[in-house]
């Protein structure tokens, strides 16, 4: 058994993901990097050729190694739920009969609290693009529509004009695991991509055709690092000290409307996810930010 035929059983469990539970590109393709390492790390290491023949015991030296090269325990679980997913799915097609990851716990993650802005760093964040140009008003209106809506960045620079409903103020995304929903616009993000769509789209495709909303002249939709990169621009011009990314309007999205009384259900709703568990951080991030506001302003705080 060699590492092509590994490599083969990687892509079987890959391609019967793909099929069963219509994942991402990006998840297969972590899955795939993931058992890749670990299979050449089993050749190297040890005298197993074969991951179908993989004991408990060559788990454990693995999940030994990975901490012995300082791997985030974050990143040697997920690690470890992709193994356990990959021996759970080739027991269930009967090539084998345990599952070697039986009774391994992941590494216990210490879950850190998200960076958040305040509702003022977000507007000024926000207002900083020059709206009398066509890229400038683009720009804001990018910004006006992730904050407004909670989206992955993912999520937004793929939107295709299709998605969006300005009259009814909704768009419809395609999220992780290709889940569908629909999400409001508020009135502020509809008035900026209406302008946006009205007057700078136009300009900037200069005669060259295409579906996607937020374009560049070369005719395509916006990358993730040029997004990335125009919020930089944005956190320097408008003098926010914090680290920022397109996914902390996400966050600010969701601890804003905790805030403000929305309850937990609704936000899971609204940010796509899966387990109610996942969305339960914020719930901390808003106490958080209770008590700063307590110490700061009560005489006994």
């Amino acid at each position: 058994m060699s590492a092509e035929q590994n490599e083969k059983s990687i892509d079987y469990f890959s391609d019967s993901l793909w099929l069963e539970d219509g994942l991402s590109r990006n998840t297969l393709e972590s899955y795939r990097r993931d058992l890749h390492l670990f299979s050449v790390w089993l050749i190297r290491k040890t005298n197993v050729r074969d991951l179908l023949i993989v004991k408990n015991e060559h788990i454990l030296s693995y999940l030994a190694y990975c901490f012995d090269c300082n791997k985030k325990p974050r990143t040697t679980a997920r690690c470890l739920s992709v193994l356990k997913r990959f021996y759970q799915f080739f027991v269930r097609e009967g090539r084998l009969q345990l599952d070697p990851t039986l009774n391994i716990e992941a590494p216990k993650i210490t879950r850190g609290l998200p960076s958040i802005l305040v509702e003022e760093d977000v507007t000024r964040l926000i207002e900083s693009p020059d709206p009398t140009t066509p890229t400038g008003l683009r720009n804001r209106a990018m910004l006006e529509t992730l904050y407004s809506s909670g989206l992955r960045v993912s999520e937004l620079v793929p939107l295709k004009l299709n998605q969006v409903n300005l009259l009814d103020g909704v768009i419809r995304v395609l999220g992780k695991g290709s889940k569908e929903r629909v999400l409001p616009l508020g009135e502020e993000a509809v008035d900026w991509l209406t302008r946006y769509v009205q007057s700078g789209r136009a300009i900037i495709l200069s005669q060259k055709l295409s579906d996607a909303i937020f374009v560049t002249n070369r005719g395509t939709s916006m990358s993730r690092q040029a997004f990335w990169n125009l919020i930089q621009k944005y956190v320097v011009i408008s003098g926010i000290k914090k680290k920022v990314s397109p996914h902390t309007l996400r966050h600010a999205f969701a601890t804003h409307l905790l805030n403000n009384g929305a309850d937990l259900r609704s936000v899971q709703l609204l940010l796509g996810h899966s387990d109610v568990s996942t969305t339960q951080i914020y719930t901390h991030v808003a106490r958080e930010r209770l008590k700063q506001l307590h110490q700061q302003h009560h005489p006994r705080g």
